[in-house]
């Protein structure tokens, strides 16, 4: 079977990884454009590319997939791209975390099949890892379904769910889900091989969406209750880090644990901050402990490393 990959992030290329270790003939890679990143800025390959270019896979990085951009750079990389997935023998394009929408002109050269970090139709969009963390769901999972022009609209061909810890971060859920959905898409494609991969329409209830994370919701409101501060901590890690701020001085929270204390000072007011207490937080209802913070130019510290160089004492969080 010849399969076209599109995807970017390590979500992706943990499943090209195994699609290629499982024998499949990968011809293309479709992935995004390099992009800045680092202290330097410095153009960065995604890591679907730098894994197809390890292993001698062509890659294309249109701007756009769109024939009818209206912008002309894009819509000529749109049609070198498309004339290039109409030159080619495949059976099947397997999508994951690409970034770009598949307009109907791509969906309609050959069946499109995307990997999905949730159990649809509950979190269909951009960001479901982390949206399953902040509203404290018990359990997620990862979808293979087919593709339409909808988002996440798709028929379910399979779907199997892991249980979210009470300590899972978007980091380590993230980890799992790869691992998972790169184990299903080559199950997957071997049943559709074999004629025997059935499709189920998506329930009509129970949708929701996860909308794209942005910078602007990391700063956290510490009049909420401590377990929706602690869940919003766990699931803007890695990216983009929950903070706070200390006498001006923005502080990314990392780690926490909530804590039964009640408190009657203001929300924010740090209650304790030494080795022994640890960084105890008062919030709306309930404490939290931090456990791993770190200060603009710093690294990320335990609790207990991060005092010696940034004492709290009689501080507060704004």
């Amino acid at each position: 079977m010849n399969v076209v990959f599109a995807g970017t992030p390590e979500f992706a290329a943990v499943a090209l990884q195994a699609l290629h270790r499982a024998g499949f003939a990968i011809p293309l890679v479709l992935t995004q454009p390099d992009r800045p990143a680092g202290r330097g800025m410095q153009l960065q390959a995604s890591a679907v590319k730098q894994y197809a270019q390890a292993h001698g896979i062509e890659v294309l990085q249109p701007l756009s997939l769109r024939l009818d951009s209206k912008d002309p750079e894009r819509a000529a990389q749109a049609k070198a791209a498309h004339d290039r997935l109409l030159a080619l023998d495949y059976d099947v394009m397997v999508v994951a975390a690409y970034g770009l929408i598949l307009p109907r002109s791509t969906l309609d050269i050959a069946p499109c099949i995307n990997i999905h970090g949730s159990l649809l139709p509950r979190w269909r969009g951009a960001a479901p890892i982390h949206r399953a963390i902040e509203a404290g769901d018990r359990d997620t999972g990862v979808t293979i379904m087919e593709m339409e022009e909808g988002l996440d609209t798709g028929p379910m061909l399979l779907m199997e769910q892991v249980q979210i810890g009470e300590q899972d971060t978007t980091a380590t859920l993230h980890d799992r889900l790869a691992a998972l959905g790169a184990d299903m898409i080559v199950q997957a494609l071997r049943l559709r091989a074999d004629g025997k991969l059935a499709a189920t329409a998506q329930p009509a209830d129970g949708v929701t969406y996860a909308a794209k994370i942005t910078k602007e919701e990391a700063a956290l409101d510490f009049t909420a209750p401590a377990v929706d501060i602690g869940r919003k901590i766990r699931a803007f890690n890695p990216f983009p880090g929950a903070h706070g701020q200390v006498n001006g001085v923005t502080v990314k929270i990392w780690g926490a644990q909530v804590v039964e204390e009640k408190s009657a000072h203001r929300p924010g007011t740090i209650l304790a901050a030494d080795a022994q207490g640890g960084i105890v937080l008062a919030c709306g209802r309930g404490s939290l402990r931090l456990t791993e913070l770190q200060k603009p130019g710093g690294k990320r510290l335990p609790a207990a490393e991060f005092l010696k160089s940034f004492p709290l004492a009689g501080l507060s969080f704004q």
